[in-house]
């Protein structure tokens, strides 16, 4: 993929940024763990694209196994870690509502796209890559005409081959790794 400064990165972060948790939701930054070489993928990512987004999905606060006060500490946490180490994200949008309960703004639904386009107008979403670990994530980013690049993590090929992705990486890095 050949990029330049006028391209957008939006990134999922349970699965892509982090550790995803099996049957739990991250609820604090002592459960909060980098996935290996995201934060050089990011780096990396950071010079390469104009802006960095994550659009995520957190409905642990709307089933009430966490706080908002705990997400935005995770979320001070991750983005101090990132700058740290010469990355930049530039904004966070989240959606703490629970699935099910049809919210414009829980993802494959565009909401939190919406408010980062009105926050940086200049996004144009045929310039615009979606990173994520899910097929909710393909849904978002196909409804916008982004490019849908899907995070294996592992998972087998008969998992993804109908996932409506455009790219298919196993990590962050490997995915920073193609970018020219």
């Amino acid at each position: 993929m050949k990029i330049d400064k006028s391209w957008t990165l939006f990134l999922d972060r349970d699965g892509v940024i982090n550790n995803k948790l099996r049957y739990d939701y991250v609820k604090s930054v002592a459960e909060f763990e980098f996935l290996p070489g995201v934060k050089d993928a990011l780096k990396k990512l950071s010079g390469i694209f104009v802006r960095v987004i994550v659009i995520t999905n957190q409905q642990g606060i709307g089933k009430g196994a966490m706080r908002m006060e705990d997400l935005n500490k995770i979320h001070e946490y991750m983005m101090a870690e990132f700058k740290a180490h010469g990355g930049e994200i530039h904004k966070i949008y989240f959606c703490p509502d629970l699935a099910g309960t049809f919210s414009e703004n829980r993802k494959p639904e565009i909401g939190m796209a919406m408010m980062a386009k009105k926050d940086f107008p200049e996004i144009d979403f045929e310039k615009t890559i979606m990173v994520g670990d899910s097929k909710t994530d393909m849904e978002f980013a196909k409804k916008l005409g982004m490019i849908a690049v899907f995070i294996s993590n592992g998972k087998e090929a008969k998992f993804y081959t109908n996932c409506l992705c455009d790219y298919v990486f196993n990590t962050l890095k490997e995915f920073s790794e193609s970018i020219q």
